[in-house]
């Protein structure tokens, strides 16, 4: 089953609506959403057991976007939020992307974390 357009622009759409909640840190949840839209296949299980290379390169890019405490906790609730909303995605798939890129994040993937407590 493919991951429709309508599907992939909600999740977009949810994804940077939450940027207009988080004003103060300088990531921008499209930029996020943008950076990760690759591994939508791997992270619903319709993209074999390992991230592509575009997808690790997004998250990449997307630990470079997190400087500061305000820039992770909106990169935390940018993620959780994406997450959240996407019923077809793994949790097991999302926790482990990271290391599967080789990246080593300073938030955590989850969907449940509490965005706020992060220092």
């Amino acid at each position: 089953m493919k991951i429709s357009a309508v599907a992939l622009f909600a999740v977009v759409a949810v994804v940077i609506s939450l940027v207009v909640q988080h004003g103060q840190a300088a990531v921008n949840c499209g930029q996020v959403d943008v950076a990760l839209i690759p591994c939508i296949g791997y992270l619903t299980g319709q993209g074999g057991d390992s991230p592509s290379p575009s997808c690790c390169a997004g998250v990449r890019a997307v630990k470079e976007l997190a400087q500061t405490t305000a820039d992770k906790r909106a990169l935390c609730s940018c993620v959780k939020a994406a997450a959240g909303r996407s019923a077809g995605l793994s949790d097991g798939a999302a926790q482990s992307l990271p290391a599967k890129c080789g990246v080593q994040l300073s938030i955590p993937v989850s969907r449940t974390f509490n965005c706020d407590t992060i220092n």
